[in-house]
């Protein structure tokens, strides 16, 4: 049971951590801000209000997810989110927390069940649509059913509250207050409960403890102080500020995540709660009026005469009680949280060790052969050249029998998180680490050039992996471009060298002649060379629109340009510049064909395709099956 606890406060700090600089953010705004606060602004304080509502919510949402199903599962989780807030109209911090790791476990599921049914080509499509339905029903669901049933929980508690008030048991109403605040519903039971019940004994006897149930910042002060002594990692870190904005800002939702991380803190509040409210009735205490904020200093302000003592008791004896409590449960998970900690900050040292290895190419972490299961080429946009670079290794890895294996492209940003090794240009090589920590990587300055068969060829030999013969007739088939992909008079030879953006603009203006693209294309075009070259190896380069520009293309399209005397590409030089506009599963054929002419051509035939002054030899040699 215990471990389960920690478990669930391990995730909900999760969620949690990495926005508390938001939650500081707010806290600042509002104590400066709002009309009680230390500058009152009327134009800033309107942040105060949709950020509590809207942005705080939405990042533990997005959080939520993330920590489930990483970037698609944040995106989920935020969607899902925003019914839950649309659907209510307190701040829905729990409904966030509830929504936002439903959707990152829904995408995943989804992605599980679908991930070896998703023809080539169409990731991108099915990925997009999948998160947009799933994550749009969610929203449905959570601003019809979800949000109802927290508001009607809240609404309980608010109940509970004004029942034990109205039965004379003041002192345990914090059983029930202090829950209710880490809801955020403070200033609804505060303003709506104990401010009225406030103003009429204020009237009688001149004082009123009603104004310092709520507003009493002791029980939250203990929580913090616990942190900063005897907390590990971030918590301990950001805890000391908090302090801060809490005790001195009266910002009590600054302190609500901490207990939210670690559950079992909620007795520490309401211990701490008892014991202030305890204490101002036996020493009577009391206030003239609410504080607004609940900070120290505006309590003090509020102090009615001859209660300062009382007042000041009631706010050390909570923080004292809750720190105690705290301390107690803090310290009993000390272990595991520092141990948590160690592991994240080793992770990331790992990170930043990684270095290039087999021949200069290969991260240091390694996948045994026998263990490689799933490889992923990835580029800009997950097109384009590692979709080549893709095709190649997939061909070869089948031709020797590893039909285990598993070769997809996509795009940085994209890339699964059950990846074990990924290739990746070395220009893209540290936003690909980010993307896939978990990961082997392999850096290349060319998708198809390169030693990578190599290195995976060894590492699967070294792990005993068997090598099943090929049954006859299984053998992959190329696939045969479609009419009208590549016209005979969109092959053109003998051009005269010129400069490589030249022959870009060139290809790109040859596509949109041939109503494949629009204008606009060829400066995509243009601007992904600019980025990463895409001159492939063997005299080829395959210019393509970056991902900006893919709602351009019209319908599939490919030109061939012949240069028999080279376009300079860096240290290299083209002979074939082949531009492609690539639309649906059309463009898989395109890179299956380039495959097969990388791979299986021989440096003669080649040199012959340089050279020909015949357009129906390149136009056989691209188009035959």
């Amino acid at each position: 049971m215990q471990e389960a606890m920690q478990k669930f406060g391990r995730f909900l700090s999760a969620m949690v951590m990495p926005n508390i600089g938001a939650f500081i953010a707010w806290g600042f705004i509002t104590a400066l801000f709002i009309p009680a606060g230390w500058i009152p602004n009327e134009g800033l304080a309107e942040l105060v209000g949709p950020m509590a509502k809207w942005l705080l919510p939405l990042l533990i949402g997005f959080t939520g997810g993330e920590v489930v199903n990483g970037h698609r599962g944040g995106v989920v989780g935020a969607i899902a989110t925003a019914g839950i807030i649309v659907g209510t109209d307190i701040p829905m911090f729990m409904g966030a927390m509830i929504m936002g790791p439903i959707g990152g476990v829904a995408i995943k599921k989804f992605d599980e069940a679908a991930q070896d049914h998703i023809p080539g080509g169409f990731e991108m499509l099915v990925n997009n649509f999948s998160a947009g339905i799933i994550g749009g029903i969610l929203a449905c669901a959570a601003y019809s059913f979800v949000g109802p049933l927290v508001s009607s929980l809240t609404d309980g508690l608010a109940s509970a509250v004004g029942a034990i008030v109205s039965a004379g048991l003041l002192p345990l109403v914090s059983i029930l207050v202090e829950p209710a605040k880490i809801l955020f519903l403070n200033n609804a039971i505060n303003h709506g409960v104990f401010t009225p019940l406030g103003m009429q004994q204020a009237q009688e006897v001149g004082k009123s403890v009603f104004f310092m149930i709520e507003s009493n910042p002791g029980p939250g002060l203990g929580v913090l102080l616990a942190y900063s002594l005897f907390g590990v990692g971030n918590a301990r870190g950001s805890a000391p500020g908090a302090v801060i904005i809490h005790f001195f800002g009266g910002i009590h939702e600054i302190y609500f995540p901490y207990v939210l991380m670690k559950p079992t803190l909620i007795l520490a509040v309401m211990a701490g709660g008892v014991t202030g409210v305890f204490t101002l009735t036996l020493l009577n205490g009391g206030l003239v009026a609410p504080a607004a904020p609940g900070s120290f200093i505006a309590i003090m302000a509020m102090t009615a005469p001859g209660a300062y003592f009382a007042n000041i008791a009631a706010v050390a004896a909570a923080a004292g009680v809750s720190f105690a409590v705290s301390s107690v449960f803090i310290k009993a998970t000390a272990k595991a949280d520092a141990e948590k900690e160690d592991a994240l900050e080793a992770a990331q040292a790992n990170m930043k060790a990684m270095k290039a290895a087999s021949k200069g190419q290969s991260g240091e972490k390694q996948v045994e052969g026998k263990d490689i299961k799933f490889i992923v080429y990835a580029c800009d946009a997950g097109m384009g050249s590692s979709a080549l670079g893709a095709a190649a290794l997939r061909k070869k890895l089948q031709k020797d029998g590893y039909k285990q294996i598993t070769v997809k492209n996509f795009a940085i940003g994209n890339i699964p998180k059950d990846a074990q090794i990924v290739v990746s240009h070395e220009k893209l090589a540290e936003r690909a680490r980010a993307d896939s920590p978990q990961a082997e990587h392999i850096w290349v300055t060319d998708f198809t050039n390169n030693n990578v068969y190599e290195v995976i060829s060894e590492r699967l030999k070294g792990g005993g992996v068997a090598v099943p013969a090929p049954e006859a007739g299984e053998e992959e088939q190329a696939q045969s471009l479609k009419e009208g992909i590549l016209l005979k008079d969109n092959v053109k030879v003998g051009l005269k060298s010129v400069s490589k953006e030249e022959a870009i603009k060139a290809a790109g203006e040859l596509l949109f002649k041939s109503g494949y693209v629009g204008k606009e294309y060829i400066e995509g075009m243009l601007a992904r060379e600019r980025d990463i070259s895409t001159y492939i190896g063997k005299g080829i380069a395959i210019p393509h629109g970056e991902n900006a520009v893919k709602q351009f293309v019209k319908k599939t399209g490919l030109v061939v340009m012949q240069y028999p005397n080279g376009v300079q590409f860096g240290d290299e030089k083209a002979h074939l510049i082949v531009g492609i506009a690539g639309k649906g599963d059309d463009h898989l054929a395109i890179i299956a064909n380039l495959a097969t002419i990388t791979m299986e051509y021989s440096d003669e035939d080649l040199q012959k395709a340089y050279t020909t002054k015949d357009p129906q030899v390149l136009f056989d040699m691209f188009t035959k099956g």
